[in-house]
């Protein structure tokens, strides 16, 4: 890999160009170049790939199928919406030498350790500005890596760093020096006056400074003393330090910057929830037009949008099927300029990776478009294709008066779509009868039923409609969620059973959620709702899922080929939970008499308001805003925005700091009071001042309120494509005020 190899990159069936592909000195970076012209095309660096694919198993490289054997076909995936690099080698060797190599290579990224992330980084930076490439740096060379590392320094005092790391005085830095320099420029100030705060001599903290430090700050409150030993032997990087049991300056700061000292809970990144509750007590991760990785009207159709969704945890697909040539269905999106994939690749791709982020049920959305013969084609390739995982009767053979738990249904894919009749009417066995409504408060719900029951059967009626246009074959692949219009609340409550579902437009849950706020959250205290987006969004824009949250409504779904707020927050709620894609809604959601109303916070049982206070400390080596300027540097501001029922959503941000982009301080005090702290999402955003324009994004990181720890904390940023952005990040601390109990006589 490091010799260099000459591989084909292809685009399409028609584009397919030779490069030479090499792996620096480095190990971490691959460059490629145009075999033509000798020009370097362009740079990745192993910490952003996530996976390696053999084979054909793109749709770029099944198009070129024929051409070139799958032993010499190979996918690399990229984090986020990058797209992906799809590659033919002169031979099966050279692909596996590739394949294996940057497998290998990603493990190690992977694994790496705070301190050797750091390390990573100053390598990089190092080589980006050592021009010459004889491995030391002038004072001009430095100059322009502190501004391509978003530092305006004062020469002066760049000159004095230049020569106090210039141990050997060279006039250059090498090696050793250039750290030493890097060190001197990324000295924390804010950590070492904190460090000094609880260490009696400045040099170390013992055991117990340590423990008081996680006990008053960090507010750890069980077993201090064995956790601080844990960090001791974990951050410190001196071996005799270690065997004395200290923690010195430096493991301070490897603590701090770690995942235990980051701000989202670490026992909250596994999985944490009682998984054992009806599955309409959850929200769920969804998706709205999953196949479109670009935009709804001339969008590029892809199997690659169904794998991207559900490597991030999305538990709800949507599928909309199409007549297509040969009796193949297709999906895209009707009546546009999409371009279309066979339904059976999007089956097969669903089949592949509906569990390998997740082991929680899949729901198929399907939106039917397709002729009587087609479906039956439909019905069998679900059939076919996924086996035992596609859920074709109820988990017990009965008649559900609630919905099964994402535990009980772990591994299945459930159809959601039209159904002719009730779901009794295909059972057999002891649970076919319908419930029995024998006491007398039911007893009117039951003649009611029996009345609804003719009706339905006789000509021009919806279920004899179903019948005419729906596949029988279809209708009995959907078992939980059956596909019902909504017609109001009180109609859903004598009628409709757990099994059903309704969709809404984004406009009609607002309004619903303007008029009957509270029937709406009883509503989804036992059957699921699901959310879309309105028509008039073709540019796949997204509206914000919070309001939607806050009625408990649970498949909420969302463009995830577009970024934005609406999908930080997405992500944010659903980074919990083992990113299992299923959060439990707080008690008070899941009561199917509650009395809970967003728009009134008061209606929630419970202590008044809670107060978040949030000291923005200090930013890390932010990056510097896409497409900028060369030379330009940021002046950083941070916002901090606070997503939950009415009374809660706010947002205050630091004034900003000029033209320092690499170690800004704000040392700024905001402050929050919180209503419903069980719905609150809070959005931490930096952006670069404009006075002229809109403020430009510079990275952000967004979390449920229930996932914050408080105390001195990091927050690691990410991009606006949601992915990490190493080392940038943020120190706060953090202060939770519970309301004060009800007064002692």
């Amino acid at each position: 890999m490091q010799q260099g190899t000459l591989m084909r990159k292809v685009k399409s069936k028609s584009w397919k160009k030779q490069r030479y592909f090499k792996l620096q000195e480095d190990c971490m970076t691959i460059w490629y170049q145009s075999k033509r012209t000798g020009k370097t095309e362009s740079a990745f660096s192993i910490s952003d790939v996530e996976t390696v694919r053999e084979g054909h198993q793109s749709e770029v490289l099944q198009s070129v199928a024929e051409e070139f054997p799958p032993e010499r076909c190979f996918t690399i995936v990229f984090y986020g919406r990058r797209g992906n690099l799809d590659l033919v080698a002169g031979s099966a060797d050279e692909a596996q030498c590739w394949v294996q190599g940057l497998r290998q290579l990603i493990e190690v990224a992977t694994t790496m350790d705070q301190r050797e992330k750091i390390d990573q980084w100053i390598r990089d930076w190092f080589q980006k500005a050592d021009k010459n490439k004889d491995g030391r740096m002038n004072f001009k060379e430095v100059q322009r890596l502190l501004k391509m590392m978003n530092v305006d320094m004062n020469e002066d005092h760049a000159l004095r760093l230049f020569q106090d790391a210039d141990k050997s005085e060279s006039g250059t830095l090498e090696g050793e020096e250039f750290v030493l320099f890097y060190k001197a420029l990324t000295q924390r100030e804010e950590v070492l006056s904190l460090f000094r705060e609880y260490s009696e001599d400045g040099k170390k903290l013992t055991l117990l400074e340590l423990a008081d430090f996680l006990r008053e700050e960090q507010l750890e409150d069980e077993g201090t003393e064995e956790l601080a030993m844990e960090l001791i032997d974990k951050y410190e990087p001196s071996e005799t330090a270690r065997a004395r049991h200290v923690l010195s300056a430096d493991g301070f700061l490897m603590y701090l910057c770690s995942l235990e000292g980051s701000i989202f809970n670490p026992q909250h990144r596994g999985l944490w929830q009682d998984m054992s509750q009806p599955l309409c007590h959850y929200f769920i991760s969804s998706s709205h037009n999953t196949y479109l990785i670009e935009d709804q009207l001339r969008g590029h159709s892809s199997i690659e949008g169904y794998i991207r969704a559900l490597k991030r945890g999305c538990r709800c697909l949507e599928v909309d099927c199409w007549d297509g040539p040969n009796g193949e269905p297709m999906v895209y999106h009707g009546h546009t300029f999409t371009s279309k994939i066979p339904f059976r690749e999007v089956v097969s791709t669903l089949g592949k990776y509906a569990f390998k982020t997740s082991d929680y049920p899949v729901i198929l959305s399907l939106e039917n478009h397709c002729s009587m013969e087609q479906q039956e084609v439909l019905a069998q390739q679900l059939k076919d294709i996924l086996g035992e995982q596609l859920l074709t009767t109820t988990i017990d053979g009965h008649v559900p008066s609630q919905l099964p738990s994402p535990e009980e249904l772990k591994h299945k894919i459930l159809l959601k779509g039209k159904k002719i009749g009730r779901l009794e009417d295909t059972l057999d066995g002891p649970g076919d009868e319908a419930p029995d409504v024998s006491d007398d408060d039911n007893e009117a719900e039951a003649e009611e039923e029996r009345r609804r029951a003719k009706v339905r059967t006789q000509p021009g009626s919806a279920l004899q409609k179903d019948k005419e246009t729906l596949a029988q074959a279809l209708s009995d692949c959907v078992i939980y969620c059956k596909n019902v219009p909504f017609r109001g609340f009180q109609e859903a409550r004598s009628h409709s059973r757990p099994s059903e579902i309704s969709s809404l437009s984004e406009a009609k849950a607002r309004k619903l959620i303007r008029d009957e706020g509270n029937e709406f959250v009883r509503h989804n205290a036992w059957q699921l709702t699901r959310i879309y987006p309105s028509g008039m969004r073709t540019d796949s824009s997204n509206y914000s899922p919070q309001e939607m949250w806050n009625v408990g409504c649970q498949i909420v779904a969302l463009n995830f080929q577009t970024a934005g707020m609406e999908m930080d927050l997405c992500d944010g709620l659903f980074s919990q939970n083992g990113c299992c894609g299923y959060v439990l809604k707080p008690p008070f959601m899941r009561d199917k008499e509650t009395l809970f109303n967003p728009s009134d916070p008061s209606s929630r049982e419970g202590p008044g308001p809670i107060t978040l206070t949030i000291q923005v400390i200090s930013g890390q080596q932010l990056p510097k805003v896409a497409n900028s300027k060369e030379g330009a540097i940021i002046d950083p501001l941070v916002r901090v925005e606070i997503y939950g029922v009415p009374a809660d959503q706010a947002h205050q941000e630091t004034k900003y700091i000029e033209n320092n982009g690499f170690n800004p301080r704000w040392d700024e005090t905001l402050q929050f009071q919180l209503h419903v702290p069980e719905l609150a999402l809070i959005r931490f955003v930096v952006e670069d001042y404009d006075k002229t324009s809109r403020n430009d994004f510079v990275g952000q990181f967004t979390l449920a309120f229930a996932n914050i720890k408080p105390g001195y904390r990091h927050i690691h940023l990410l991009s606006k494509d949601g992915t990490s952005i190493p080392p940038s990040s943020l120190f706060v601390h953090i202060r939770i005020t519970e309301p004060p109990g009800p007064e002692q006589d």
